[in-house]
């Protein structure tokens, strides 16, 4: 399976963030969709991301006059990205590996999607219902 599969169920509307809006325009962003990163997009181009996990050790570090900060200062770049035939596990275990839990999807350097951990392991869980169900049917039927 392949990070495409995932687009196709989930959909590719990615809410993305400038890098000139503030750290506080993007927290509320990320408030009021509910999400845990946001591509930081310029001329159709990801130059980064930021995630909750970028704003409080910002935060942490600097205290609250970060918040007026431009999104471009704290961004985590380049962000690590994946294209659409990227296989599910592969991108799984550069999650791990990198500990980041947002991948960008580009489909010919553009932005065609993002998946989370969340999305990736609901996704790999429903395969091995899947699998297992068609195990159990196998097994009775025998």
């Amino acid at each position: 399976m392949t990070i495409q599969a995932i687009l196709t169920t989930k959909g590719r509307e990615v809410a993305t963030v400038g890098p000139e809006a503030t750290l506080a325009e993007a927290i509320a962003k990320l408030g009021e969709k509910r999400i845990g990163a946001l591509p930081v997009v310029e001329a159709g181009e990801v130059r980064g991301i930021i995630s909750e996990r970028d704003v409080i050790y910002c935060l942490r570090d600097r205290g609250a006059d970060v918040l007026h900060w431009p999104v471009s200062r704290i961004m985590s770049a380049p962000a690590i990205t994946v294209e659409p035939n990227t296989p599910v596990l592969a991108a799984l275990a550069t999650m791990t590996q990198r500990r980041i839990r947002h991948l960008p999807v580009l489909e010919r350097g553009e932005l065609a999607g993002i998946v989370s951990i969340g999305d990736l392991v609901k996704h790999r869980m429903e395969r091995i219902e899947e699998e297992a169900e068609a195990m159990r049917a196998y097994i009775q039927s025998a």
